[in-house]
């Protein structure tokens, strides 16, 4: 897109595969600088289209709405980076928490154990999981794979 060339409404929530209603909705957020109206139409630039795609990336990362408008609007590089590494750090103990979830099921995927839940490996495994720090009951021993 060139700097000078503006969009309808439609043409930009179509390139991210958006309904229009979700672009006002972000409007009306203060997630989105208004567009300029042209016969009373919405006209984005390709500052809007950047925009578009920061919130979409965000969301992504699993920011809410406001989490993202907070970020998009805090006054000075300071403050957005405390924010930011806020955010990062819930990140990071989400993805620890994906990891152990993913070893326990790559394991239940190669048990033979009736009970996978009295299979040692297992049980070890489910005892290094986050949030399970003091559940030091499980037996240890060789998986019966």
């Amino acid at each position: 897109m060139k700097s000078s060339e503006i969009m309808r409404i439609g043409e930009l929530a179509e390139r991210f595969g958006l309904a229009p209603h979700v672009l006002r909705h972000w409007e009306a957020m203060g997630l989105l600088a208004p567009a300029a109206r042209v016969n009373g139409r919405r006209r984005y630039t390709a500052d809007h289209l950047v925009r578009v795609l920061t919130i979409i990336r965000a969301k992504a990362a699993g920011m809410s709405l406001e989490q993202i408008r907070e970020v998009l609007t805090v006054s000075g590089q300071a403050e957005r980076h405390a924010l930011l590494q806020r955010h990062h750090d819930e990140l990071e103990r989400r993805l620890a928490e994906i990891t152990a979830s993913k070893a326990l099921i790559e394991h239940l995927m190669r048990c033979t154990a009736d009970d996978f839940t009295q299979c040692p490996s297992y049980r070890r495994l489910a005892e290094t999981a986050p949030g399970i720090q003091d559940f030091h009951v499980l037996q240890t021993g060789d998986c019966v794979v």
